[in-house]
């Protein structure tokens, strides 16, 4: 099941004015052009296809695969899409090939809250497996996910997070954050869009699971991935482990 805040299109045409600050991209740009030097990439979960775009933009041959068409197709309609290949679907739907149909790329990314979709041990195990199925021997997966003794959740309220923004065709809407249950690993929160225009008011329920960092690391090794170094996010210092592993051979 795909969010309403990324399968619906009304919701997907504003995502991108809605968190319109994607700086912390910059730190993955980084780390997939000038510290891996790849020339290739596959993202995972590329929703508007911001991060995506950034590699295209880089010289890289990039693939963008999300189960949410009405995000995709936003993706699709900006400046440069052409760049990049999208696919709808699971991260098991990209072949990993490159424009030349050479097997494997030289990097997976899962940026954002991508990793922590995954609920399940088994589908986050697939997950992984596409990932690593997708990578040429010698390439890295780079994800992001949150340290779960930080406890972000505890800042996901309404005041806190509560904003109102003029977008280009719709004029003001207002969303918030409210959660709405914690239970072990996994927290669910609610996320309402409100359009001003007409008062449309559109919800959005989203869980991600918070899995700590020895049970991710356990995870890529199941995966046939070689966890080559796990880091503070340069970003979000003591929020989020940036995990790099490589698929042998």
């Amino acid at each position: 099941m795909v969010d309403a805040i990324f399968g619906d299109p009304r919701l997907a045409a504003v995502y991108d004015a809605l968190d319109a600050d994607r700086s912390d991209l910059e730190v993955y740009e980084r780390i997939v052009v000038d510290e891996l030097g790849a020339r290739s990439a596959l993202d995972i979960g590329c929703g508007t296809g911001t991060f995506a775009l950034m590699l295209a933009a880089r010289g890289l041959d990039v693939t963008g695969v999300d189960p949410a068409a009405a995000s995709v197709a936003v993706a699709r309609a900006k400046p440069g899409a052409d760049a990049v290949r999208w696919v709808v679907g699971l991260a098991d739907a990209a072949t990993g090939a490159d424009a030349r149909g050479r097997s494997g790329v030289d990097v997976v990314t899962m940026t954002a809250n991508v990793a922590q979709v995954f609920l399940d041990d088994l589908d986050w195990l697939s997950a992984l497996v596409a990932a690593r199925r997708a990578l040429r021997p010698g390439g890295t997966l780079v994800l992001e996910s949150r340290r779960p003794e930080r406890k972000a959740w505890l800042e996901w309220t309404p005041d806190a997070t509560r904003q109102v923004v003029d977008v280009p065709h719709e004029g003001q809407v207002e969303e918030w954050i409210e959660v709405t249950g914690v239970d072990g690993e996994l927290v669910t929160f609610s996320s309402p869009t409100v359009f001003h225009r007409d008062g449309t008011r559109i919800d959005s329920t989203t869980t991600l699971r918070f899995r700590p960092r020895a049970a991710i690391e356990a995870s890529l090794a199941r995966a046939g991935l070689e966890v080559v170094d796990v880091r503070d996010a340069p970003d979000r210092p003591g929020r989020e482990w940036v995990y790099l592993a490589r698929r042998p051979g």
